[in-house]
């Protein structure tokens, strides 16, 4: 293995709704500042020295206006595909390495890495980016975290708390969530073949960590992220995430 920087592929997930945005208008769609709010996450990965290309995974019926209207307005020249999602964000993920594998583009065939990240965290920044890159280079899986600020409770099925984890070793998980190339597909290929055991058994899969924790032996390093590294879920993240641009402008 030479000492040269392998090659990075950024996989961005922009397959959301606006359910809880009560909108019509899917939220990576949405104005913050002027800008859809996926173009933030686009342009961080347009922006970096690390990230070689992306992969942009979006609802089927939003394929040709993601196209047009988002790669092509702006400009985003390292976005190589665009690419239908699925109904859950793991499907969508799964998409996206089969793709990957499929295609057997340049991160498959070298065993880079694949930067999984959100498309409803715009404030992405070089810095995560840079502190997720090196961690991967050293453990092959990783994911942007922080520290919780605040007590955990563990509940039980009634709403009583029965544990309190102690806080110093409780982070709130971010993305991008980062991974060697072939540790990731292999893991979602796994996650497919078992899943339909899974949801017998209630086991949920709310991450790309998750699915390599569950199918392979690897340990995921926590690389810090940012406080203000949020998930643009309800109207209040607009205005929050708006205040927090702001300052970076």
């Amino acid at each position: 293995m030479g000492t040269g920087k392998k090659h990075c592929t950024a996989v961005v997930l922009a397959a959301g709704s606006g359910r809880r945005m009560h909108s019509d208008t899917a939220k990576q769609f949405m104005a913050l500042l002027g800008k859809p709010l996926i173009w933030y996450s686009l342009q961080a990965m347009e922006e970096s020295d690390i990230i070689d290309d992306c992969i942009l995974v979006t609802g089927r019926p939003d394929l040709d206006y993601v196209r047009t209207e988002i790669v092509k307005k702006y400009g985003f020249n390292k976005v190589t595909a665009v690419i239908s999602g699925g109904g859950e964000r793991y499907d969508s993920v799964s998409n996206a390495m089969k793709y990957i594998a499929a295609e057997d583009l340049p991160v498959f065939r070298e065993d880079g890495y694949i930067f999984i990240h959100d498309g409803a965290r715009p404030l992405l920044s070089g810095e995560i980016l840079q502190n997720t890159y090196e961690e991967v280079k050293r453990y092959d899986a990783c994911v942007a975290a922080v520290p919780s600020k605040d007590t955990i409770k563990i509940a039980d099925e009634a709403g009583f708390a029965v544990s309190t984890p102690d806080r110093n070793l409780v982070w709130n998980i971010q993305t991008p969530q980062v991974f060697r190339a072939k540790l990731i597909i292999e893991a979602y290929a796994a996650l497919e073949r078992e899943l339909p055991g899974l949801k017998k058994r209630g086991i949920a899969v709310t991450d790309d960590a998750g699915v390599v924790e569950l199918f392979t032996d690897q340990k995921v390093k926590l690389a810090m992220g940012a406080y203000e590294n949020i998930k643009v879920t309800t109207p209040e993240d607009i205005r929050t995430a708006e205040g927090f641009l702001k300052q970076s402008l």
